[in-house]
């Protein structure tokens, strides 16, 4: 995960956290599918990626993630990047996902 913008980093993360997988019931930002986030002028961006390239559920991450952090800085313009590499893997995961995972 790299943070292009220190100032805003910190709280695009964790308004992203409030993104669940639906089909792994942890956040985005602990399974460790938000690759990137910078601030170039007014244009915040975001490189996410997925578990699977053929994840049922890619149209409404992407989604969500765009609505929530254009409700959270409304005076942005958001751009989400659907990127595939380096390609997701379990290792990605946070020590909070994976316990969010085991708790289950």
């Amino acid at each position: 995960m790299e943070m292009q913008t220190p100032d805003i980093g910190k709280d695009v993360f964790e308004t992203l956290r409030y993104i669940i997988d639906p089909e792994l019931g942890v956040n985005i930002v602990d399974l460790g599918l938000v690759y990137e986030v910078s601030l170039d002028g007014k244009l915040l961006e975001v490189k996410l990626t997925l578990t699977t390239p053929g994840c049922p559920m890619s149209g409404t991450i992407v989604t969500a993630t765009e609505q929530i952090l254009l409700k959270r800085f409304p005076n942005l313009e958001v751009k989400v990047n659907l990127v595939w590499s380096p390609p997701w893997s379990p290792d990605m995961i946070t020590p909070e996902g994976m316990a969010q995972l085991e708790g289950r």
